[in-house]
């Protein structure tokens, strides 16, 4: 029988009574079982962080951070592999998709440990003898609540820059993908130069030790990657302590389609933003505008393209779309189809695969309706799975007027060859990233994070670190001689 995962709380291996099973979402067989985890165990790993963070120099040594950060790349560098196979096999995605995941702890921590030997502030002496300084501080603590749908990517997004910044961590994972955060915990525990109690990583899939985080007064940051109303429940529960919040919520991301667009290109670009991580994305092109010229050749070629995919098993090298997390997100998923099309017109109807030997997993052929109300529901809800809308456009005002009509603002798609109407659309539209010609390609060197109800803060980038950090201003008056 093999290993049951455990939690890592101050450098230690921590079981607890309730064992769980993971499973294979793709065939439905168990891959091993875990430790569930709750309330205890975030006390434990907030105790053993706040421990770490006012008893050692963690927060004031930089070449120390700097160490960790890129000791910890190097530890993910040569478990890549591993990794990738496990994501594919716990979280459903393609095993392309898999080793992507993989493979970006390494470019996020390099950014960040260099960010905490460069970041500075500033000095001036404003009158003779009277100086003003001000600088940066770690936080505190720091509760970072990660998501199953890209468990490595988005807890490295968070946790690289709140170590660079000085902090002490406490991380809350999914019991969704709990043997990929066994081997997250693994990987971190091979880092000799990091010193326990930094870093605490406990799992759950009950709703115990997630909510303890957040109402904490040893908790001075809260990260949450995931829904609009988790995070309004988060953001209300640490107001009561007033805790620093950066949350990345929804996404509802228009793809936008102009006439002078390059459809050879575009189109099969369009069916990737519905189906990579089988739409379970929050930066899923979920809608998609289209200009009226082109209108009937784009809904022509999309719909060829996405009555074609090819549903199954992540391992499996021709799959081009793995199942959703579990069979609780296909009835879910189907349920909004279901309901949408009451209004909308069925370009693509999608839906469970009736493949008998796919009737284990939890797959979902990718589905498009045509909908002209932007008030409706498929339109103004996120459904985290491989549907998509099609909606017409006449001009630039009409496009940006319906591109903006949901509460979310996390990303948009811009697809012309008139670099004007790229920039007069990227200014009208409320995103925190917006794209031309390109769908889904972030940077480290450079913000992420939303508009309106898709979050608070932004991730990434030079902003990143100040989610983590208190400005200090000193003033010193020296005499005169």
């Amino acid at each position: 029988m093999s290993e049951i995962a455990k939690h890592w709380i101050d450098g230690e291996w921590i079981a607890t009574d309730t064992i769980l099973e993971s499973t294979n979402p793709a065939t439905g067989e168990s891959l091993g079982q875990w430790y569930e985890g709750g309330e205890t165990e975030a006390r434990a790993a907030v105790h053993a962080a706040r421990m770490a963070f006012e008893s050692t120099d963690w927060p004031r040594n930089r070449v120390l951070r700097h160490q960790v950060l890129n000791d910890i790349a190097d530890r993910f560098e040569a478990h890549v592999d591993e990794l990738g196979l496990l994501v594919t096999r716990e979280n459903g995605k393609r095993i392309a998709e898999g080793m992507f995941e993989a493979s970006s702890p390494s470019p996020t921590l390099r950014h960040t440990a260099a960010q905490a030997l460069t970041e500075t502030g500033i000095s001036a002496e404003v009158a003779p003898g009277q100086w003003f300084s001000t600088y940066a501080e770690p936080a505190g603590v720091v509760a970072i609540i990660v998501p199953w749908n890209a468990p490595v990517a988005l807890l490295i997004r968070s946790l690289a820059p709140a170590l660079s910044a000085g902090n002490t961590v406490a991380i809350k994972m999914p019991g969704q993908t709990a043997l990929v955060a066994n081997l997250i915990s693994k990987i971190l525990s091979e880092v000799e130069s990091l010193p326990p109690g930094v870093i605490n990583l406990f799992t759950e899939a009950g709703n115990t030790g997630a909510p303890w985080l957040v109402a904490s007064p040893d908790v001075q940051v809260v990260s949450y990657t995931g829904s609009i109303g988790v995070g309004r429940v988060i953001a209300r529960s640490g107001a009561e302590t007033l805790k620093r919040m950066n949350l990345e919520l929804g996404g509802k991301t228009p793809m936008i389609v102009f006439d002078d667009a390059d459809l050879e290109a575009t189109v099969p670009l369009l069916a990737s933003a519905v189906t990579t991580f089988a739409g379970q994305f929050c930066m899923a092109g979920s809608r998609i505008l289209v200009q009226r010229g082109v209108a009937d050749e784009v809904r022509t070629r999309l719909r060829a393209l996405l009555e074609n995919v090819r549903v199954g098993d992540g391992l499996d090298p021709y799959t081009e779309m793995g199942p959703l997390v579990d069979k609780a997100a296909v009835e879910r998923v189907d349920g909004m189809v279901e309901d949408a099309l009451a209004y909308a017109k069925p370009i693509v109807r999608g839906g469970p695969t009736d493949d008998p030997s796919l009737a284990n997993g939890a797959f979902y052929r990718p589905t498009l309706l045509e909908v002209d109300d932007v008030r409706s529901d498929i339109v103004q809800k996120e459904v985290f799975g491989p549907v998509a809308t099609f909606e017409l456009f006449d001009d630039e005002a009409d496009a940006a007027q319906r591109a903006n009509a949901t509460e979310m603002g996390l990303a948009a798609g811009l697809f012309t060859n008139d670099i004007n109407i790229s920039h007069r659309m990227s200014r009208a539209i409320d995103a925190g990233t917006v794209w031309t010609n390109t769908w889904a390609q972030l940077n480290d060197g450079f913000a992420e994070g939303g508009y309106k109800q898709s979050g608070i803060g932004r991730l990434r980038g030079p902003l990143a670190i100040t989610e983590f950090q208190e400005a200090k201003t000193v003033v010193r008056s020296i005499p005169q001689v």
